[in-house]
C-alpha cells in the first residue's frame, strides 16, 4: 500500500490548530516509551520519541490552552489548567535527550490529554460556550 505524507509550511501556526492530534499514534509511542527499560533499542530511538512526544505536547498544550480561555477567569477549572499549562511550558523548555526525559514527556503527553478531555466534556455538556470559528 502506498501511503502519502505532505509536510505543511504553516509558521503561524493556523492550520494546525484546526487539525486534531494523533491521538493513536501518541497512545502508541507513550506505551512503547513507558514499557522501556533501562536499556532501549538505541539511542536514536529515544531522540525520536523525545521529538514526537515534545511536538504533540505543544499541539495538545495549545488546544488546553485555547478551551481554557473560553472559561471565566475566575473558574477553577481555569486555574488550574493555568498552573497545569505553566508546570507543561516548563518541562517543553528543557532538552528531551534521555530515557528518563522521554518517559517525562510520556507522562507529560497523558496528562494534556486528560486536561483537554475533561475540557472538551465540559464543552459538551454546555458548561462552556463552543469554540469561535476562524
Amino acid at each position: 500500500m502506498n501511503r502519502s505524507l505532505y509536510v505543511v509550511h504553516d509558521p503561524e501556526g493556523r492550520r494546525l490548530a484546526q487539525l486534531p492530534p494523533d491521538r493513536a499514534t501518541h497512545r502508541q509511542v507513550v506505551r512503547g516509551v513507558l514499557a522501556w527499560s533501562s536499556a532501549p533499542p538505541d539511542d536514536g530511538a529515544i531522540v525520536q520519541a523525545g521529538l514526537l512526544l515534545t511536538g504533540a505536547a505543544r499541539v495538545v498544550a495549545d488546544q488546553v490552552r485555547t478551551h481554557a480561555a473560553r472559561l471565566p477567569e475566575t473558574d477553577g477549572r481555569r486555574l488550574l489548567t493555568e498552573l497545569i499549562l505553566k508546570e507543561a511550558d516548563r518541562q517543553l523548555s528543557q532538552p528531551c535527550t534521555n530515557l528518563p526525559q522521554v518517559k517525562g514527556r510520556a507522562r507529560l503527553l497523558c496528562g494534556l490529554y486528560d486536561r483537554l478531555d475533561r475540557l472538551q466534556a465540559a464543552t459538551d455538556r454546555g458548561e462552556l460556550p463552543p469554540p469561535e470559528r476562524r
